[in-house]
């Protein structure tokens, strides 16, 4: 098939750990991992983009302990990205969409430095979704249209949108049916596969099964 824009939604990291009787954000290491996996996966099933739901707004009023080991975390790994062999030889353009000012500033510089590294790379792309909300990214493409002087009409909100592609499939983990903010504008037509199985628990064949699905499915625009 040609080229497939995937999302994915990490869910189920924390029930991960409890099951292990773990402190429910050591889940994030083991979801950290999979992330990793998923890049070989993504490249050996020509999956040209990826964006990949790691936190969200919401996730800000998590326990403050939860929140600096998550922080900690994003920046050790966006920092070992920056280093990793398969980023550069598969030409891997990494950005991030979200409400990044409400980060760190430690957090955001090494955000801005893997972005501005990966710049013109174009094999892959791999969008992370830090600190994000889709209706707070619709509220600021409204309020970037307005600074502009644009006219009001779908072409420039989308110029104005964190992310202006489209995924053509969306999976969720952990169970839930639901779509929590994600990508509201951008996912309107995307097909979306919800999964029992916790992040952590995620396999390549999962993800090959899913493409199945997704292919087999008939997909309708505007229907």
């Amino acid at each position: 098939m040609g080229k497939l824009h995937v999302g994915i939604i990490l869910d189920g990291n924390r029930r991960f750990a409890k099951r292990l009787m773990k402190e429910p954000w050591k889940g994030h290491e083991f979801g950290a991992e999979k992330v990793k996996r998923l890049f070989e996966w993504a490249i050996k099933l020509n999956i040209n983009e990826l964006t990949i739901y790691c936190f969200s707004l919401e996730n800000l009023n998590r326990p403050k302990k939860e929140f600096d080991y998550l922080m900690n975390l994003f920046k050790k790994e966006f920092e070992e990205l920056k280093k990793d062999k398969r980023v550069h030889e598969n030409k891997i353009k990494i950005n991030f969409i979200g409400k990044r000012e409400v980060l760190d500033k430690e957090l955001q510089e090494k955000m801005k430095s893997i972005e501005e590294l990966t710049k013109n790379y174009s094999g892959y792309t791999i969008n992370f979704a830090l600190a994000y909300g889709g209706r707070q990214e619709i509220i600021q493409a409204i309020k970037k249209m307005v600074e502009k002087k644009q006219e009001t009409n779908e072409k420039n909100l989308k110029e104005n949108l964190w992310l202006k592609s489209e995924p053509d499939l969306i999976i969720r983990t952990g169970g839930e049916k639901r779509t929590s903010n994600f990508l509201p504008w951008q996912s309107i037509y995307s097909e979306w596969i919800f999964l029992d199985k916790l992040w952590p628990e995620f396999s390549e064949e999962d993800l090959v099964e899913c493409i199945k699905e997704f292919e087999s499915r008939k997909r309708r625009f505007g229907g």
